[in-house]
């Protein structure tokens, strides 16, 4: 499975970004998809995930301003952002698993198995 990340920019407080993630290769398992960030000279961070199910969790510091979302086809996964703060200045990482999202431990990056390369999002 390969996992190609879109639409980081540079942008201004009480701004939105929309990213995207396309997964391709063998996709048909992938149930769980989400979003990571890691901030210079920071450990990387859950924001939010989906399973197929379209169940959804966020992590605090993003919760009523970022919403995920999956395409139709269940290989394309969004994060909308909006009203970003300087805070959510970081490299942001689409993930996927084959197990379904874990209720308490989604936020752990050693649950997922497929990463992508990362893009940038910076926010002044």
């Amino acid at each position: 499975v390969q996992l190609v990340e879109s639409g980081g920019g540079s942008v201004q407080a009480g701004s939105s970004l929309r990213l995207s993630c396309i997964a391709s290769g063998y996709t048909q398992s992938n149930r769980c998809m989400g979003w990571f960030r890691q901030a210079a000279g920071k450990e990387r961070e859950g924001v939010a995930v989906i399973d197929r199910d379209e169940i959804t969790r966020y992590s605090g510091s993003v919760q009523g301003r970022f919403t995920i979302s999956r395409g139709n086809d269940k290989n394309t996964l969004y994060l909308q952002m909006d009203r970003l703060e300087a805070d959510d200045t970081a490299m942001y990482y689409c993930a996927a698993d084959r197990a379904h999202c874990s209720d308490r431990l989604w936020q752990s990056t050693e649950l997922y198995t497929f990463w992508g390369q990362g893009t940038q999002v910076t926010v002044s």
